[in-house]
C-alpha cells in the first residue's frame, strides 16, 4: 500500500508542476492577448508531462522510452506550425510557436522527474517574454521590420486603444 501512495504522491506532484509552469507562462500570453492562453499552456505542459512520464515507466527488451519523447518533439512542431501564418508578407505566430515548443520542454522536464529544471525553464521562459516586451516599447529602433507592422497603440495611460494594429502603407511591386 506504501509503494501505491507513493506513486500516486509523485504522479500528482508532477500534474501540480506542470500545471503551475503551464499557467504561469500561459498567464503571461493570456494577458498579452496571444493565441495560446492559460488554458492550452497548461495543457500542452500537463500533455506532455504525462506522455513523457508514461514513456519512461515502460520497461522491456524491445521498449524504447525515448521514442516517446522524440515523438512527442514531431507532434508539438506541427502545434507550433498550426499557430503560425502569413499576413502581408509578415509571420505571424512564430514566438508564440516557440512557447508552445519551450512548454513542451517544460513538461518533458517535469514528466522525466525534473520538477526544478522545469520551474527554472519557466521562470526563464517568462524573462524572455516580459523582458523582450518592455525592450521593444522601450526603445523605438526595435520597431522595424514586422514589428513595425504590429505594434500597439496606446492612450496616455498606456492602455490599448481598439485599432491596436498600426499597419504601414503597402509597397506594391514593380
Amino acid at each position: 500500500m506504501t509503494e501505491w501512495l507513493a506513486t500516486d504522491i509523485a504522479f500528482f506532484t508532477m500534474i501540480g508542476y506542470a500545471m503551475l509552469c503551464g499557467g504561469l507562462i500561459g498567464l503571461e500570453r493570456q494577458l498579452h492577448g496571444k493565441p495560446a492562453g492559460m488554458r492550452t499552456s497548461m495543457l500542452i505542459c500537463l500533455g506532455t508531462a504525462v506522455f513523457v512520464n508514461l514513456g519512461a515507466t515502460l520497461s522491456g527488451a524491445s521498449l524504447d522510452p525515448a521514442r516517446v519523447l522524440g515523438q512527442v518533439v514531431t507532434g508539438i512542431g506541427f502545434l507550433g506550425a498550426g499557430v503560425m501564418f502569413t499576413r502581408e508578407g509578415s509571420v505571424l505566430g512564430v514566438t508564440t510557436a516557440a512557447v508552445i515548443w519551450m512548454l513542451a520542454g517544460i513538461g518533458a522536464a517535469i514528466g522525466l522527474g525534473m520538477h526544478h529544471y522545469g520551474l527554472m525553464l519557466t521562470i526563464t521562459t517568462l524573462v524572455i517574454l516580459v523582458c523582450t516586451e518592455w525592450l521593444e516599447k522601450t526603445f523605438e529602433m526595435l520597431h522595424r521590420g514586422v514589428h513595425a507592422i504590429y505594434r500597439k497603440n496606446s492612450d496616455a495611460a498606456g492602455t490599448p486603444t481598439e485599432d491596436s494594429v498600426v499597419m504601414p502603407p503597402r509597397k506594391e511591386l514593380q
